[in-house]
Parts: structure tokens; C-alpha cells; sequence
């Protein structure tokens, strides 16, 4: 059972009702201030279609993350496809749809939470106590969410904390990213503070303590990063041990459980299994033409697939396949689960016989929805299995704990796949690959490579080897690592913003 429909329900049934029309235009270069909330539902409605703004979330991670790695080798065959230059490296994706959409998105989540905390501030008293400080709480966990999102795609974005007037909205520069960090861990600190650890009934997938942790814990990773030399999300400030403290705290919560036992991997992700003790923080969706249903299940694989498992080519988007690379399957061990679980290697369908493996971890035909636009799977933004891996990653980053904690996370990870023989004295670069194997197609394979350093000597390896069609542009360099800003945004700004180095 789907708990929060609320969180997908579209822009003219949440309210902001006095201002539907602004919540449709771009967010950054207009935007105005709604009329006042006068009851609780008022409120409640407000905070939904924060959450709404997740809708085309995994959609994104799927393309401007997946897609952009070394997971997939996304070069089309019947001609240019929409997502092929941001596999290639293009430098002439400005006005590509995909960092376009990106942006608005953010900004469209980030203008509705301002609207909220603003009203919050204002006309609050219509709520109880305790609700209200839930309220702010999962506003400010989302508005640092959406922000996170930006300043990992595209390193200083303008800094908005409060609903403006579109005149104002457009002499706004773009801050430097220390200065949306600032932003981003304020929120989320308070978040975690003021949220429940866990909610029950229909409230069940709202964002709490663990989520905002968990979520803090990723963004001192990030920011700890290396810099590249670029204005991008590492801005290496040492934050390991704070990670660390946090992600030791989501553990000790006993909140959440590394899920183990026959087919566990497989129940992580399973469509009778959702919102499970793994989940620390998803996107949730369900089906039935009522216009809640994700896209994301479909945007990987192509008619073809769904011809072979049996379900019609309806599903499939037309597109061509968004194939895992030779070098990702090459990774899997004999015996590792998560290969089969995740990628389907040669099928036949539509009178096709492919090769090459398609990704369909999140892909149950049986229990599909009413169109390629409607499947009913929750996308998981975070899981327990990221917070421990993540716990390994801070203590080789100098943040504390000791090598055999490392050891024994990654084996553990490790024995649940299958694979018996433990290693030992792991190394940062190993940990990358086995967190590549574990969360293969959930959208985290760029940016874990940006924020561990290895990108650039990753990457380029990668394309020399993988490139057969020589259609990706080598070598990739530290600016190809945050994406341009949109065409459309430069314009709106009225050329305010300056466009990232190198495109």
C-alpha cells in the first residue's frame, strides 16, 4: 500500500492554490508570493506539493548521473538521441533538455518550500505546535535536497531562501558554492533535530531524522571532496569525521537494517516489498492512471525489452537501448547476485535478438502500471546499505574508525551478494567499485566517482577502451565534471550568470 500519494500529486491538485499559474513557470526568472494560508489543510497541501517536485527526481539521476558514467555506454545507432550528448561529453548541451529540466525542477521544489517556511513564519499559529515544527522540518530536509541536487550538477547556483517577486528573482547572481553548503547543511541540521525517527500510516515515506543524517552525512562527504580546480561540489574541507559521527548515529538509530536472507538484494527492490527496513528515504509512487505513477522503470530500456518479457513494446519509450557498458559487466564476479538482479544480458523481443544487457532492476512486468508513465515502484534516494559504505568511505578519508571496520562492511555487503571469500585492507578505489556493483542503475555511480577523486582517471580509461563507435569526446578534463547552465536560465537572467568554463 502507497502511503504518501501525496508526494506525486500534480501541481493543480496540491495547493499553493492561489498561485497554480506560478508554480508552472520557471522558476528562476519569476515567482511570486501566494495569497495566505488560512488552515491547516491550507498548509498540508502546501508541503505535498513540496514534495511533488520529486517526481522526475530518479528520471534525472538516471541520465545526468548514470548515463553520464561509465555504467553505460550510450551511444545511439539510429541517430542522435536527446540523452547521447550528455553521455558524449558534448560541450553544446546548454540548451540541452535535461540540465534545463534539472534546473527547473530544483528551483520549482526550492520556490514551493520558500513559500511554505514563509507562510509557516507568518500564518502558522493556525497549526499545532508540533506540527508546525514537522512541517518546517521536511521543507527544509527538501529545500536542501533540491539545492544539494544543483550544486552537485552545476556548482554555483543563485541562493534563494525566501519567496520573491519576479523582478527581484533575476538580479540575483549565482552564489559560490561554499555559500549554498551554508544553506544546505543549516536546513539539514535543523531537520534532523526537529524530525520524527519514523512515522506510521499514511505518513510513512515523509523525510525523518535518519533521512536528514544520512543526507548531511553525504553532503560533508561531497563537500569534502577534491576541487578539480573547478567551481564544482568539492570544495575539500575535511568533514570526514562529521560524516562519520552522523552515519555512526543512523546506525545506532536501529531504525534501518541491512537486509539479508534468501533473494535479499532482490527484496530491496521488490514491488511487494517497498518502503522495507533498507529504505532510509525514497520517492514514492503508485499506479492506476491517476497520474501518480513514476517514469523512471522505463527510461533505460527500449520496446525491445519489454516485447521480451512479455508485456507489449506500449512500455518502452521508443527510445533506443541505454546499454550497460562491457566494462560494467566485466566488474561482477562469478556468483554475484546483483548482476542478475540488475541488468538483463541478451534478450529477445520484437522480432530482435540483443546483445548487449539492459538495466531493469526496478522492472516487474506482472505488477507494472497502466503506462510506460505510470509504474508503481518507489525509487529509493537513500538505503542503509549507502549508509554503511558511506560509514567506510569517511574512516579510509581520515574521518576515524579503523581498516577492519572498512573490511567488514564491504564483506558484509559482499557476503549478501554471494561472494564468500572476504578481502581485506580495502582500498578507496575498490570501495567505489563495489559500491558500483551495489548500486548499479540507482543513479550514484558520477557522483560518487566526482566525490572520491576519481573521475578524470576513471573516466578517461573508460572512453578509450569502451569508445568503439568514437563518438564520446576525449579527454574528458575537470570542467566536463559540472554540467553548463541552461540556455534558458542565462536568458531569463538576462545574461546575469556566467556560463561554466568550457561550454
Amino acid at each position: 500500500m502507497k502511503n504518501i500519494r501525496i508526494l506525486l500529486a500534480l501541481a493543480g491538485a496540491l495547493a499553493l492554490s492561489s498561485c497554480e499559474d506560478e508554480l508552472e513557470q520557471a522558476p528562476i526568472s519569476s515567482g511570486s508570493v501566494p495569497t495566505f494560508y488560512r488552515s491547516a489543510d491550507d498548509f498540508t497541501q502546501a508541503l505535498n506539493a513540496v514534495y511533488s517536485g520529486l517526481r522526475n527526481y530518479p528520471d534525472r539521476q538516471l541520465t545526468l548521473s548514470e548515463t553520464r558514467s561509465d555504467n553505460i555506454y550510450g551511444v545511439s545507432a539510429q541517430g542522435l538521441r536527446t540523452w547521447e550528448p550528455v553521455n558524449n561529453f558534448s560541450i553544446a548541451i546548454a540548451s540541452n533538455e535535461y540540465p534545463d529540466a534539472t534546473w527547473g525542477s530544483d528551483y520549482n521544489g526550492i520556490f514551493r518550500a520558500n513559500v511554505l517556511l514563509s507562510q509557516l513564519e507568518q500564518n502558522g499559529s493556525v497549526l499545532a505546535a508540533d506540527a508546525r515544527t514537522r512541517m518546517e522540518a521536511q521543507a527544509r530536509f527538501l529545500r536542501a535536497l533540491y539545492y544539494f541536487d544543483l550544486v552537485r550538477y552545476f556548482g554555483p547556483v543563485p541562493l534563494i531562501d525566501k519567496p520573491l517577486e519576479p523582478n527581484e528573482v533575476v538580479q540575483i547572481p549565482r552564489a559560490p558554492v561554499a555559500q549554498v553548503y551554508d544553506l544546505i547543511i543549516a536546513d539539514l541540521q535543523a531537520a534532523a533535530a526537529a524530525l520524527p525517527v519514523s512515522y506510521t500510516g499514511v505518513d510513512v515515506g515523509r523525510a525523518t531524522s535518519g533521512a536528514a543524517k544520512g543526507m548531511l552525512a553525504l553532503v560533508y562527504l561531497t563537500r569534502s571532496g577534491p576541487t578539480y580546480g573547478i567551481a564544482g561540489p568539492g570544495l575539500g574541507t575535511n568533514d570526514y569525521a562529521a560524516a562519520l559521527t552522523l552515519l555512526n548515529e543512523v546506525i545506532a538509530s536501529g531504525q534501518y537494517q541491512f537486509l539479508t536472507g534468501a533473494n535479499a538484494y532482490a527484496n530491496i527492490f521488490s514491488y511487494t516489498n517497498e518502503n522495507n527496513k533498507e529504505v532510509v528515504f525514497d520517492v514514492q509512487y503508485i499506479s492506476g492512471g491517476v497520474g501518480l505513477g513514476a517514469t523512471y522503470p522505463s527510461i533505460l530500456v527500449n520496446n525491445n525489452y519489454f516485447a521480451s518479457i512479455g508485456v507489449g513494446t506500449t512500455f518502452g519509450t521508443g527510445d533506443e537501448l541505454r546499454a550497460a557498458s562491457d566494462n560494467l559487466l566485466k566488474t561482477y564476479a562469478t556468483g554475484d547476485v546483483r548482476k542478475a538482479v540488475s541488468l538483463q544480458v541478451g534478450y529477445t523481443g520484437g522480432g530482435v535478438t540483443e546483445q548487449r544487457a539492459a538495466f531493469k532492476k526496478y522492472i516487474n512486468g506482472a505488477l507494472r502500471g497502466t503506462t510506460r508513465a505510470d509504474w508503481p515502484i518507489n525509487f529509493i534516494v537513500m538505503r542503509y546499505t549507502d549508509i554503511l559504505l558511506l560509514k567506510a568511505e569517511a574512516i579510509l578519508r581520515g574521518g576515524g574508525g579503523t581498516q577492519k571496520e572498512v573490511d567488514d562492511i564491504v564483506n558484509q555487503v559482499r557476503t549478501r551478494a554471494g561472494l564468500t571469500t572476504p578481502i581485506a585492507n580495502v582500498t578507496l578505489a575498490q570501495l567505489m567499485e563495489e559500491r558500483r556493483r551495489e548500486f548499479v542503475g540507482e543513479g550514484l555511480r558520477w557522483h560518487d566517482l566526482v566525490r572520491s577523486g576519481l573521475a578524470l582517471t576513471v573516466m578517461n580509461a573508460w572512453i578509450n577502451s569502451e569508445d568503439t563507435r568514437n563518438r564520446i569526446r576525449k579527454p574528458i578534463v575537470a570542467n566536463d565534471l559540472i554540467y553548463p547552465v541552461p540556455q534558458s536560465e542565462l536568458a531569463a537572467s538576462g545574461y546575469l550568470y556566467e556560463q561554466n568554463p568550457g561550454y
